[in-house]
């Protein structure tokens, strides 16, 4: 709960009150434009999202899953290097490269984590962000302070991409150790052919992540933008990932190719072009643009909704 939330009673409109809030005993309320009114509202909302016990599962469940790539990975090759050309064995991409180099882990988890995984995890708690507060009776509470719709909505969507920020080097923190544990690590061959050092190699691991996590920024607006419109936190959630699974499948249909540069998930995989010598980043550049085009459209599309809804819980 923020710290908005313990202010006091409010109306339904979300304007401030025109007497204090319980407990201020009469003592002006604090200026909303303070900016050190603004990082509070922002450091609550996202301490209050990264403390609940809903987020340490979703945490555990996505760290758990490059324990389980490694662990089928070395029991199926009983721990021996086994040539992992790319064209060998199945799988997510580079799993066939994790037995001659642990590091590959991090790239084969993401890769495995980024379609479902992780953006289901990111689609429940955007979804819940604002529909969780109104279901629960506390969304009018956070709109007692003066802080206004805007920068509330500007804090949980913050909060929203700390959490994607979060979640994705998890599963890059868990498969680094798992990789490191199960298999040797060394000198990385890019998807080039090229050999880079392993400093470089984790160098590349950590960039690998962050533009996994950039990848989610379109998906955590339009689960925003859906999380104003209902005051079920279960319903917005829901729909989140129903419109996730939806998109994922037109993606796939090969008869629908005209429209696939234009959904979300369609340049999720680039961040393979991270691996290569140099650098590809013209697939990269095509993601970044319509991660900011999907969080221009379905953030301004949940600002004007968000600041016009009424709110009665």
């Amino acid at each position: 709960m923020s710290q908005a939330e313990t202010a006091g009673p409010t109306g339904t409109t979300g304007q401030s009150p025109r007497n204090p809030p319980t407990g201020t005993t009469g003592q002006r309320p604090r200026n909303p434009r303070n900016p050190l009114w603004t990082l509070g509202i922002l450091r609550s909302e996202i301490t209050t999202t990264l403390r609940r016990h809903r987020t340490y599962a979703l945490l555990a469940v996505l760290a758990a899953v490059p324990v389980l790539i490694g662990i089928a990975v070395r029991i199926e090759t009983g721990g021996g290097g086994s040539g992992g050309g790319p064209g060998g064995g199945g799988g997510p991409a580079f799993l066939t490269q994790v037995t001659n180099n642990g590091l590959f882990l991090v790239f084969a988890a993401l890769a495995a984590t980024l379609p479902v995984f992780l953006p289901m995890a990111v689609g429940v708690v955007a979804g819940d962000a604002i529909a969780g507060e109104a279901s629960a009776g506390t969304l009018r509470y956070l709109l007692v302070a003066p802080a206004g719709r805007t920068r509330l909505l500007l804090a949980k969507y913050a909060s929203v991409l700390t959490f994607c920020l979060v979640a994705t080097f998890v599963v890059a923190a868990s498969a680094l150790a798992v990789g490191a544990l199960l298999f040797p690590v060394g000198e990385v061959t890019t998807i080039s052919g090229t050999r880079i050092s392993f400093g470089e190699g984790l160098v590349r691991a950590a960039l690998t992540a962050a533009v996994v996590a950039a990848s989610l920024v379109g998906f955590a607006a339009l689960g925003l933008f859906v999380s104003t419109l209902t005051n079920s936190g279960i319903g917005a959630m829901a729909a989140t990932v129903g419109l996730l699974i939806t998109v994922q499948i037109l993606d796939s249909i090969p008869q629908l190719s005209g429209i696939h540069p234009y959904l979300f998930p369609h340049y999720w995989m680039s961040f393979a072009d991270v691996l290569r010598e140099p650098v590809h980043w013209e697939e990269l550049s095509k993601n970044f643009q319509l991660q900011g085009l999907y969080a221009a459209v379905f953030g301004s599309a949940a600002w004007a909704r968000f600041t016009a809804k009424d709110i009665t819980a």
